[in-house]
């Protein structure tokens, strides 16, 4: 990220640093810069702003002659007035300072260290930057397109759509994955990794399961020939875990998604935005997957106190929305925490968005997942990656925690699970 540093000093410390004494107020400026705009028929935009400069005093710095007829110039005071009489000026504009917008370190990456992960500098995915070829599918309402986002391809399972985004949730999810790290918006977990589109929510955010299988579907068939390595979906309905892949209470979801993690798809899903248990929603309910709870920071740092910003909520503990697991329960063993709270992102439109759940906690943790991939410390099955996420959050001091974490004051009926870290991928 880049970081401007300002430095202010008083005219009386600059007075005081040269051995003079300030003794009443600073002295007005002589001259001011200015924008000089003729009208649009004038012919002589070189003559007319040299006259100026003999006949006021105009230091001239610029001459404009497509998209407007005039000139840029320091011009005294006393003189500005003069150059607005001539019947010539349309009207002088004063030259107002600008800087370029610089690039967003989002709370929520600032909370899991992300820009302490090797790759953050990088936006390289390629075989020659020594990383596992790794992409990411994001089964939502589409993707972009957006210039802060590597979307490489995708598919749509909503009738007559692309897999362009349609409401802005999937780039909302995208960007916190992996905007590019590129001086300008916002930076992802996983810096421009490439992003395939899986379009399965309309236009409102809604869908049915079929929608949804048929994302599953296209990951499947593709994850190999496109290295396709994880999975989001900041989604989900009602239903449960039968412990049986779906077999026994014939969820075609379930089935669908224990297929996909047969092919090799680490599957990292949001837990629910009710405030209950999250075992009665599918498919944040089942055990092949990493379901994600969402906690609240308002300023990306440990240890709680910053004052709320978007919504009403309290720094550094569960967010009030969040759905968490039974303590001790198959649930809580697939289950980790990540900052879901005021979470700045990508939207569609090429624009930026700042909003809260666990479809935005979701994203950090797919993001993570990735890296761990990608460096070659989470080696195995969708299950070993989901273990190492968990045990390396796990591992972490106690002061990386939030408050309601297993370390700290947890709730006796609730498990929200460890902290997410990116920083060691």
């Amino acid at each position: 990220m880049l970081k401007r540093l300002a430095f202010t000093l008083s005219v009386a410390a600059v007075l005081a640093a040269s051995g003079i004494r300030a003794t009443g107020q600073a002295p007005q400026a002589s001259s001011r810069d200015v924008i000089v705009v003729f009208y649009d028929d004038e012919r002589d935009v070189d003559g007319l702003a040299a006259q100026h400069g003999h006949a006021y005093g105009a230091e001239i710095s610029a001459r404009y002659h497509s998209a407007l007829k005039g000139y840029a110039a320091k011009i005294p005071n006393a003189r500005i007035d003069d150059v607005r009489r001539d019947p010539r000026v349309a009207f002088v504009s004063d030259d107002r300072a600008v800087e370029a917008f610089a690039q967003t370190l989002p709370t929520g990456v600032d909370r899991i260290d992300g820009e302490l992960s090797p790759h953050y500098a990088s936006n390289d995915w390629s075989a020659a930057s020594n990383v596992v070829a790794t992409a990411v599918a994001v089964i939502d309402t589409g993707s972009g397109p957006h210039a802060d986002l590597n979307v490489v391809g995708g598919v749509s399972c909503q009738p007559g759509k692309s897999f362009s985004d349609g409401n802005g949730h999937g780039t909302h999810v995208a960007g916190t994955i992996g905007a590019i790290n590129n001086g300008s918006g916002v930076v992802g977990v996983a810096p421009g990794i490439p992003i395939y589109s899986v379009r399965v929510l309309d236009n409102r955010g809604s869908g049915r399961f079929s929608d949804i299988i048929c994302g599953i579907d296209w990951v499947t068939a593709n994850a190999s020939r496109l290295n396709i390595k994880v999975a989001n979906m900041s989604l989900g309905g009602a239903g449960s875990d039968d412990g049986n892949c779906g077999n026994t209470n014939r969820d075609a979801l379930h089935k669908a998604i224990c297929s996909s993690v047969a092919a090799g798809v680490t599957y990292v899903v949001a837990a629910g935005n009710d405030g209950a248990n999250m075992a009665g929603s599918v498919p944040a309910s089942y055990n092949e997957v990493l379901s994600v709870t969402a906690a609240a920071d308002f300023n990306g740092q440990a240890g709680g106190g910053a004052a709320a910003t978007c919504r009403a909520d309290v720094d550094d503990t569960p967010a009030d929305f969040s759905n968490f697991a039974t303590p001790g329960s198959l649930d809580e063993m697939h289950t980790i925490a990540a900052p879901g709270v005021c979470i700045y992102s990508t939207w569609k439109g090429g624009g930026y968005n700042t909003i809260s759940g666990t479809s935005m906690a979701s994203p950090h943790a797919a993001g993570v997942a990735a890296l761990c991939i990608a460096s070659g410390q989470c080696t195995g099955t969708p299950a070993d990656v989901i273990a190492r996420l968990r045990s390396d959050a796990a591992a972490q001091e106690l002061s990386y925690g939030f408050e309601g974490d297993p370390n700290h004051n947890p709730a006796v009926d609730r498990a929200y699970g460890y902290l997410l870290r990116a920083g060691g991928y």
